[in-house]
């Protein structure tokens, strides 16, 4: 599985940024999704995941109500839609695959990654 994540850019804080990541070599509905973040000097740490048919989503606290995964397994696509950035969510954002049949927060639990894009949010 090949994962090209891409979106990342310079924000304000308050404003909104969408990432994706383009999924190939495999069938793409087969694979739980699900996006980390990583910042200079820390641990990466989960986001988001999602369902192979994107029935159930879940995310870590400090993301509730501002960020919302969503999938088109037709275009073999994840998104992160992000809104009411804040300077704490400067980091690297990597998306995964796992091809388990539930979703996890544990980055063990995903063999697949991308290559990650920048996400900087300025005060």
């Amino acid at each position: 599985v090949q994962l090209q994540a891409s979106g990342g850019g310079l924000v304000q804080a308050g404003g909104s940024l969408r990432l994706s990541c383009a999924a190939s070599g495999r069938t793409f509905s087969s694979l739980v999704m699900g996006w980390f973040r990583q910042a200079p000097g820390t641990e990466r740490e989960f986001v988001a995941a999602i369902s192979r048919y994107g029935a159930t989503t879940n995310y870590a606290d400090s993301m509730k109500g501002r960020f919302t995964i969503s999938r088109d397994n037709a275009k073999t696509t994840v998104y992160l839609q992000m809104n009411t950035l804040k300077p704490e969510d400067t980091a690297d954002y990597y998306c995964a695959a796992s091809s388990g049949s539930v979703w996890s927060k544990s980055e063990l639990e995903y063999a697949y990654w991308g290559q990650g894009t920048q996400v900087t949010v300025s005060s």
